[in-house]
């Protein structure tokens, strides 16, 4: 473990103005009412929402939609935010993992592998997970025992089904010794009456007699003997299509045991009892707030840096004061998995926050950050952080989920776009080293994009995979800045590869823009970037707000005498 310090994020930086077109513009803008959503725009935003929740819909409809409980489900389908969404998931495999303390789950494993094994073995049209075999299977594993008749054929029933001989379609049944909740020596039956392969699930052993319905053939022993008739099949009270036994009703045909037996083994487990007070997302009352942001950089066409960047508020912290230095020390923990549980990567620092007496109270409003940055393969992780102030025992969490991008080699491509407190250049010794360092700048996020007029708005993003013209071994390439206020231009800015002065593939965009001009509201500032040798182009945006510079306070003065305020 080693000893860091936080950054003390400044109140205010440098002063600027903007032209003073755009704020002509911008008032303009102002003062006009918002523009209403059009059907179009409605439609592309709940496309972009359907989008982001496939994978979520997909677990709770495809996935596990044999073993969640109603009760589970429900509680899933109330979660708004994938945040939320990714740590049920988590916590719905964890109750079910026999070995909690361990980073493999054995049940989740063997969940997945019996979706496959149906996919393969049980698809008909329609995937194996979906079918009646699929369903007991992906619930209960592999039967003990399994009688099949792939092609039907002929069929000598037994004394408690009537006896005789008759012809079936391909069926199959299977035989569980114990399932737990449900009983011993459970027999469930499938029939394929349509001959399409699609096996469904049956509580009544006649269904797979061919000939029930074609008079005088298939007879039973009673309807050999002319004791009963045919139509009486249709007639039973027990639920089947089965002729009357011979020598009595079998124990195991009673009507209601035998449709509570039908629907238990379709029903989810009930191996873990303590599900039912465990159905709804625990959310950990945390009593130090963070606030964090995860960028993305490509390092190679298969791995990225992914900065991690957390900031706490400095109120929230407990300092102590020894020798005119107010300290606050923290534990900072942090674990990155991937879905199947596996630990990808792990930090743990002592991090202290060291004020001198004088600036306390000008500090104590202020907040500290802290950056980690970890190179990551594209895919889905999950980010768990844990941070516990060393003197109150006070503990703040995240967890997260982490989309990391796959570059595409060839296309035209971005990184995260940040807007930021300041951006400098590093000495070339210090290059790609240290917290904050990203390439040959030194990047302090504004984790909360709120800026004062007086405040310059560092603006960061790297371009990838530009094209070099084949004689001048130069990019062409034309990027637009532009800022927006309910989606009409206040502001724009064009630079072109001449000005950027760059003829790399790879370049970075880097400048600090004065907000001086801008009325306190909401803006999203955008980049929009052309290849011209290519014609690819590709946006990235950002929302900011301008606050209201604060009001200075009154000073009360002598009747007498008047200052200006």
């Amino acid at each position: 473990m080693r000893r860091v310090c936080w950054t003390i994020l400044p109140v205010l930086l440098c002063f600027g103005f903007l032209t003073s077109k755009p704020a002509v513009a911008q008032d303009q803008t102002q003062n006009a009412a918002p523009k209403p959503q059009s059907a179009k725009d409605r439609r592309q935003q709940a496309r972009k929402l359907a989008g982001e929740s496939a994978p979520y819909t997909t677990w709770v409809n495809e996935e596990v939609i044999y073993i969640i409980t109603k009760e589970e489900c429900d509680a899933f389908l109330h979660l708004t935010t994938n945040e939320e969404r990714e740590q049920y998931i988590e916590e719905f495999w964890h109750r079910r993992n026999p070995d909690p303390d361990s980073p493999e789950n054995a049940y989740r494993e063997e969940h997945y592998r019996r979706i496959a094994y149906a996919n393969e073995r049980f698809s008909s049209g329609i995937p194996g997970w979906k079918t009646d075999r699929g369903h007991i299977y992906i619930l209960w594993g592999p039967p003990d025992e399994i009688d099949s008749h792939p092609s039907g054929g002929t069929y000598d029933r037994p004394a408690h089904q009537g006896g005789g001989t008759t012809t079936t379609y391909p069926w199959e049944l299977w035989r569980y010794r114990h399932l737990e909740d449900i009983g011993d020596n459970i027999e469930i039956e499938f029939v394929d009456t349509t001959g399409s392969g699609e096996y469904h699930i049956t509580m009544d052993p006649g269904e797979k007699d061919a000939l029930a319905k074609v008079p005088g053939a298939g007879l039973s022993i009673g309807e050999q003997l002319g004791i009963y008739s045919k139509a009486q099949r249709f007639s039973n009270t027990n639920g089947t299509t089965l002729p009357v036994p011979v020598g009595g009703l079998s124990a195991g045909m009673d009507e209601f045991e035998n449709l509570d037996r039908h629907f238990k083994v379709q029903r989810p487990t009930e191996h873990f009892k303590d599900l039912a007070a465990m159905v709804s997302v625990q959310i950990l009352r945390n009593q130090i707030h963070m606030d964090y942001r995860i960028d993305f950089l490509r390092v190679t066409h298969d791995s990225v840096l992914v900065p991690i960047t957390l900031q706490v508020a400095n109120r929230d912290l407990s300092f102590k004061g020894k020798d005119g230095v107010q300290s606050a020390v923290l534990n900072l923990y942090g674990r990155i998995t991937t879905l199947s549980g596996r630990v990808v990567d792990t930090f743990e620092q002592v991090i202290s926050t060291d004020l001198p007496d004088s600036l306390f109270q000008s500090s104590v409003n202020l907040s500290s950050i802290y950056q980690r940055s970890v190179p990551l393969r594209s895919g889905l992780y999950r980010l768990d952080v844990v941070l516990k102030d060393a003197q109150s025992g006070n503990v703040g969490t995240i967890d997260a989920a982490l989309r990391v991008p796959l570059y595409e080699e060839e296309s035209l491509d971005a990184s995260s776009l940040i807007l930021a407190d300041q951006i400098r250049p590093v000495p070339s010794s210090q290059v790609g080293q240290g917290s904050f360092v990203l390439d040959s700048y030194k990047v302090h996020p504004r984790i909360n994009p709120e800026f004062s007029p007086a405040d310059k708005m560092g603006i960061f993003l790297q371009l990838y995979n530009l094209k070099l013209d084949s004689q001048s071994h130069k990019t062409n390439v034309s990027v637009a800045y532009r800022i927006l206020k309910d989606h009409q231009q206040v502001w724009q800015q064009d630079e072109s590869s001449e000005q950027l002065q760059q003829s790399r593939e790879q370049v970075t965009l880097e400048r600090n823009l004065p907000l001086s001009s801008l009325a306190p509201g909401h803006y999203t500032f955008e980049i929009y970037v052309l290849d011209l040798l290519t014609n690819q182009t590709v946006t990235r945006t950002a929302d900011f707000t301008v606050k209201s510079p604060p009001t200075p306070k009154p000073t009360t003065q002598p009747p007498a005498l008047s200052f200006p305020v």
